[in-house]
């Protein structure tokens, strides 16, 4: 079990608290009281401690490997998942997962970063760092559903698309470039939700939504706390203070205007609380989707396209 820095003592009293629970079905011993007491004082420290999360703390948090994947999200909410694979150009992407799928009954494309539940998948997704062929699969996938008129909702779980040399060689960055240009001209609409890291290009190549939601505790940023504290201070043990000045929480982005929605997680977290992390989301997308079936083609492609214009002058005014 992945346990963070800060929430050591509170694990410490759920295992305990597992361990009386067990001690009191097996009919052994009869510690109610002392279940309830404990159950108290759980519910108490997990509401201090998240309460007072700093920006780094909810960097570790959504990176928690418990917290729910992509594939848990489509399992949870989509029926009829048909996934499609490869780019049509170079071959499969399995850290980019896609396909036709019914959402509440309505028909839809679904695409979003997987990272894996253990080593061994992990391992197969690349950490959730999609190759070229992922967003070329990804740009081919909203094409598609441009063209059979289906909404798409993208998933993002990604610390960034994969810097390697041979992403390099075969054009990571035109790939990245092509899924935006794609995202900006489709006239479906598009609902994003970031469900653990939003990762520099790698994550907003699928992000270019007509309303992005982020759960609470996710984090949504232009480069890792580590790697711009490396930029900045030379020192990645700065990271920290980068995590702070960067901005990346939920919070700031939605006062900063970059996200439409936060979808609140139940206290401890989705690594705690998976299904009811997936249920909120679910009802998040269920009514933005009800918004924005209501546009015309017309109006959603303009829509999407002022909506990120409007962000690049914001971000220039405060710049200045």
């Amino acid at each position: 079990m992945h346990v963070l820095d800060f929430e050591k003592s509170i694990v410490e009293l759920e295992t305990k608290l597992q361990e009386l629970k067990r001690l009191t079905s097996d009919g052994s011993f009869n510690v109610s009281n002392e279940i309830t007491n404990l159950e108290k004082n759980i519910s108490k420290q997990l509401t201090y401690t998240y309460n007072r999360l700093t920006p780094w703390q909810k960097v570790q948090v959504a990176r928690h490997p418990n917290r729910p994947q992509c594939s848990d999200y489509i399992k949870g909410l989509m029926e009829d998942f048909t996934p499609l694979a490869g780019d049509r150009n170079f071959g499969e992407d399995a850290a980019m997962l896609g396909g036709l799928a019914r959402f509440k009954g309505t028909p839809i494309m679904v695409m979003g970063q997987e990272k894996g539940h253990d080593t061994t998948s992990r391992v197969k997704h690349n950490f959730g760092m999609p190759k070229p062929e992922g967003y070329r699969k990804a740009a081919r996938l909203m094409q598609m559903a441009d063209q059979f008129e289906l909404p798409i909702i993208t998933f993002i779980n990604t610390p960034g698309a994969y810097p390697g040399v041979e992403a390099e060689e075969r054009g990571q960055s035109e790939a990245i470039a092509r899924a935006i240009d794609v995202s900006l001209q489709v006239k479906v609409p598009v609902v994003s939700v970031i469900i653990g890291e939003g990762g520099s290009g790698g994550a907003i190549a699928i992000a270019v939504a007509n309303e992005i939601c982020m759960l609470e505790h996710s984090i949504y940023s232009v480069i890792s706390p580590e790697g711009c504290a490396s930029i900045l201070w030379k020192d990645a043990a700065k990271r920290e203070d980068a995590a702070t000045a960067l901005k990346l929480t939920a919070q700031d982005l939605k006062d900063l205007k970059i996200i439409d929605h936060i979808i609140p997680e139940k206290l401890g977290a989705a690594h705690r609380y998976a299904e009811e992390a997936i249920s909120a989301t679910g009802h998040a997308i269920e009514s933005a989707l009800s918004r924005l079936l209501k546009l015309s083609p017309k109006d959603l492609l303009k829509q999407r396209r002022e909506k990120f214009a409007a962000m690049g002058y914001a971000q220039n005014l405060i710049a200045k």
